[in-house]
């Protein structure tokens, strides 16, 4: 889940979401070049790095199909094989090759992390997120943490509470009003645990982070 620190007209934030098609990076895994790192030790959670400008060449031809409908059935499969494999190349791929072999149980994990995401405003439950990951709960907590350096309960409280922070900044809606839409049972209950990642109260921070963007 993506958290916006701040963004203004001269600074924006500018992102892109690309959904990886896991059929073309196995194939493209079964490359000579990228047999010989199987099996290396994968990094200990979800890795977040500078990207380059060999991947960004790519992702800026891609949005410029945008730009010439008639060409994008011609080239966009191949600048998607072009971003896996450049993805590939990098020491964030390691958790690429994780999730995207079938007999890893990291793709486990990111059946239970997708579950997560879309149900994460409904009460937790380990041996529910277990069964989706077809695991056993103390295997799921190990490749849990391995996979996000989080455990799952804890992950399930940040996504509750980035998403509270997102209803507050975007929908303008109080604290009370976002605790409930995600989840909680009470107002105090997001107090207590919305200071500790964003280091003030829900509506203080709300304020701050309205200033800094004026």
């Amino acid at each position: 889940m993506l958290c916006i620190v701040s963004a203004t007209e001269k600074a924006p934030l500018l992102a892109l979401f690309f959904k990886l098609d896991l059929a073309l990076v196995r194939e493209i895994l079964e490359r000579e070049e990228f047999k010989s790192r199987i099996g290396q030790p994968q990094s200990p959670a979800s890795p977040i790095g500078q990207t380059r400008i060999v991947l960004l060449q790519p992702c800026i031809r891609l949005l410029d199909l945008l730009g010439a409908p008639t060409d994008m059935p011609f080239f966009v499969d191949l600048i998607h094989r072009e971003i896996i494999y450049r993805l590939l190349r990098y020491p964030q791929g390691d958790r690429l090759r994780a999730i995207a072999r079938v007999d890893d149980p990291g793709r486990g994990t990111a059946k239970a992390l997708a579950w997560l995401r879309a149900n994460y405003t409904k009460p937790f439950r380990l041996d529910e997120l277990a069964a989706v990951a077809r695991m056993g709960v103390s295997t799921l907590n190990h490749h849990f943490r391995a996979a996000t350096s989080l455990a799952a309960l804890q992950y399930h409280k940040q996504l509750r509470l980035v998403g509270a922070r997102e209803k507050m900044l975007v929908e303008g809606v109080d604290a009370t009003r976002a605790a409930f839409d995600v989840g909680y049972e009470s107002a105090s209950q997001i107090t207590r645990e919305y200071k500790r990642p964003f280091g003030l109260p829900p509506m203080q921070d709300v304020r701050s982070q309205r200033r800094a963007s004026a």
